[in-house]
Formats: structure tokens, sequence, C-alpha cells
């Protein structure tokens, strides 16, 4: 796709996205999403004034040319914009992976979104440390677990759990086998006056965790489940495919009478009809149902104006492979004994 084609289907993405932009340039969004608007081989992400260019070809060096356009476009577009990171997501290089900065200076270390401040690591990691495809689940939690529990397992930088705590939630512990991504989460909590109690923050691997957690007798209110498509440590393994519902059932256990369990699965060849299938089988019991999925912002999937792409499988009823469920769930007690 040569550089004019380039320039065209990014003037149609900003177009669509006008609503977006904020005036202070604190917010954070996907300006373009290739896979779905006309160039697989590049996604671009706006953090307050820093823009990140992924450059999904393969072999990496395919897409030099769309990432470099882009660039060039973008900045003249945009002057207010003052860094530029590349990340090229199969390079052999750990250092291209994560991004390295192409243009300005250091980049942004946080953004604002629903009147909360996320801490940023735009090149700590092969992601960019804040998930924009689950927005709409942090405005989720913000709406609806005040005065509540909850656990965030797969942590990450711990944005659902922050969101919750904006919201007012009562307590919220954040599970990450990495201490670096928690360390993250630690600094949101300072932008937001968040008191930090180290013992809500567990740097531990999720299977024997959760299995202290749940000798523990510990209880939550909502339990958020949201793991990587696939890993594998000596303690288990993560495969969204194959184990999905075996990760929901670890949980499951965890979440008080009438809480919820926030499952999200993002595997790409997993449909949302498959997907549907395996959470109505665990809801066959009458002890879990599914309440509500959250879909994923448009800004993700595309906008009726400039999708030109297909999903590789079809997530309906989900709008996205990034499929979100609310799950209410009912203790099955016997003589007062979780089974």
């Amino acid at each position: 796709m040569n550089s004019r084609s380039i320039t065209a289907l990014l003037e149609t993405a900003l177009i669509s996205r006008a609503g977006l932009f904020d005036e202070r340039h604190e917010s954070a969004f996907r300006l373009f999403n290739g896979f779905y608007e006309g160039c697989p081989e590049l996604v671009v992400d706006v953090y307050a004034r820093t823009l990140v260019i992924h450059n999904y070809a393969d072999p990496p060096d395919n897409g030099l040319a769309p990432a470099d356009a882009a660039r060039f476009y973008l900045r003249s577009s945009l002057p207010w914009l003052r860094t530029v990171v590349l990340k090229t997501r199969d390079s052999p290089n750990p250092d291209q992976r994560r991004g390295q900065i192409v243009e300005g200076d250091d980049p942004d270390r946080k953004v604002r979104e629903h009147g909360l401040w996320y801490a940023l690591g735009l090149t700590m990691h092969r992601d960019a440390s804040l998930y924009l495809d689950t927005r709409n689940l942090r405005k989720w939690s913000i709406d609806n677990l005040r005065d509540l529990t909850v656990l965030n397992t797969f942590a990450y930088t711990g944005n659902l759990g922050v969101a919750a705590l904006g919201g007012g939630a009562k307590r919220v512990v954040h599970l990450d086998l990495n201490r670096n991504f928690l360390n993250v989460a630690k600094t949101s909590y300072t932008l937001n006056g968040f008191p930090i109690v180290k013992s809500d923050f567990i740097s531990s691997d999720f299977f024997p965790a959760v299995s202290r957690l749940k000798r523990d007798g510990a209880l939550f209110d909502c339990v958020f489940l949201d793991p990587p498509f696939f890993a594998s440590t000596a303690k288990g393994t993560v495969d969204l495919v194959t184990e999905g519902v075996r990760l929901i059932n670890k949980v499951r256990p965890l979440v008080s009478d009438g809480g919820w369990l926030v499952a999200v699965n993002n595997a790409l060849y997993l449909s949302g009809r498959d997907y549907m299938s395996m959470l109505e089988e665990l809801c066959a019991d009458g002890y879990l149902r599914v309440e509500s999925l959250i879909p994923v912002p448009e800004d993700f999937t595309g906008y009726p104006g400039t999708r030109v792409g297909e999903f590789v499988t079809d997530p309906a009823p989900f709008n996205h492979p990034t499929k979100i469920a609310v799950l209410k769930v009912r203790r099955r007690t016997k003589t007062g004994v979780v089974l």
C-alpha cells in the first residue's frame, strides 16, 4: 500500500474520531485500527501527546513504509504531538518489540479517562500498559463497584482496579506475576490520591495465589478475570481457547453470593458463539448467569464509515474478539459449606 492510500485511510480515521480528542490532550484511544480499517500492518494509538505506532507486519520490514507514512502525516495533522514511539511487534529485538522513540522526547507517563489518572509505561512491554479495548469495562467498574471488594487477577498495570477505586470500591486486591506492572498500578494510586496498602498488591503466579486465597476463605464482591491469550509457567497453563472454563471455575469460589465474575476472553480464533456456548454450559447449573455483555469501543472496532475489513471469526453476540461477559454468581452451599 502506498503512502497516498495510507494518508487517505488516516484522514478518514481522524474525522471519525474527532470527538475523542480532548482540549488538554490527556486522553487515550485507538486512532487507527488497520486490521479493520484497510491496512493490517498498521495500528496507531494516542496516549496524551504521544503517538504509538504498532508495526504488525511479518516480516517487520514490510511495515516500515506504512509506519513512516503514518508518522509523517499525523505529525503534520496533529502538531501538538511531541513524541512518537514505534513498536515492532514481530521483531527479534526485544527493544523494538517494547517500543523505540523515533521522534521527540520521553513518552507521556499518564493519561486521564473518565476523570481518573492512569500511569503509563509505554516502552516497558510489547503492549502499551493501558489496554484501550477495555475502556467500557473500566466505566462499568466506576459505575457499579461502590463500597464493594474486588479481586483483580492478571492485573497487569491494575487499571480495572484503579477504576473500581475511582468508583468508590472499599478494597481492591491486585494479582499479577510481574512486580514491575504492579508498580505502575501503585503509581496510578498515587496520581489519584488513593492510599497504597502493600498487602493488596500480590506478585505471584495466578494458580498458587488463587489456591491460597481459597484456603484462607477470601471472598470478593467482584472478581476480574482478564488473562493473556496464552501463558505457561511451572505452576500452570493459561489457554483461552481450551482452558477458559477451567479458569472461570478456578476463581468462581472466590466470589461472594450475589457478586460478579467478569470474564474477558481475547482469543482471536474463538468465535463469540463458541464462547457463549462455554458460558451457557457453565450457567446450566443455575449458579452462574450471564448478566450483561460489555462492548469494545468503536475506535477499536472501526466505525461504519471507516471499517473495510472483517473479523477472523464472527464475534457475535460480542462486537469484537475481545469478548467481555459479566457473570452473576450464586454460591452453592450445603450446611454452610461451599461445594
